[in-house]
């Protein structure tokens, strides 16, 4: 049994997810929002930083899924995005954590079956799997759908002996 965290990121809404993998599959824990408001962006990372800590205490996962920034249209969103990234990943760093990123199109394709689903097929994809009766918000169904593709990535990785040959700086790349 493994709690997993999967942390879709942002610098005004960062969405958390917590699975927990057994042996038959993923049972949902726990997933929110952690909303940092229209303060400085220092204040906001800050609050990114203090709730994904905050989340490790409670519920003690010992890895970590995260979305991978993409380019935008915007370079000021994607350099936002990218600090909230770096904030969430140094709080699981700081907590021992094992870190895996993955890219948007990963996520899609581990949970919904194609790189290319839309964000409504990917939160169906996710109540069923985990067996939610009510929608999770947005954020939040992102990051479960992380922490989901995270569980299935460690589930092949691990038969194979492959999660300790591309660990680089504490950080799993895929």
């Amino acid at each position: 049994m493994t709690l997993i965290l999967g942390i879709d990121p942002g610098s005004r809404i960062t969405g958390f997810g917590v699975v927990r993998q057994t042996a038959r599959g993923c049972e949902y824990v726990a997933s929110g929002c952690i909303r940092t408001g229209g303060g400085e962006l220092h204040e906001r990372l800050q609050i990114v930083f203090r709730g994904v800590s905050e989340i490790i205490r409670e519920h003690g996962p010992v890895t970590m899924g995260i979305e991978r920034v993409f380019m935008a249209r915007n370079a000021d969103s994607a350099l936002k995005l990218g600090q909230a990234r770096g904030a969430a990943i140094v709080a699981a760093a700081e907590a021992g954590l094992e870190i895996a990123e993955y890219s948007a199109s990963q996520v899609k394709q581990a949970v919904a079956g194609t790189g290319g689903a839309n964000k409504e097929q990917v939160m169906l994809m996710v109540m069923h799997l985990l067996k939610l009766t009510q929608k999770p918000q947005v954020d939040a169904s992102d990051a479960l759908a992380i922490a989901l593709c995270h569980a299935h990535t460690r589930s092949s990785l691990i038969p194979h002996g492959l999660t300790t040959a591309r660990r680089r700086g504490g950080r799993l790349r895929l």
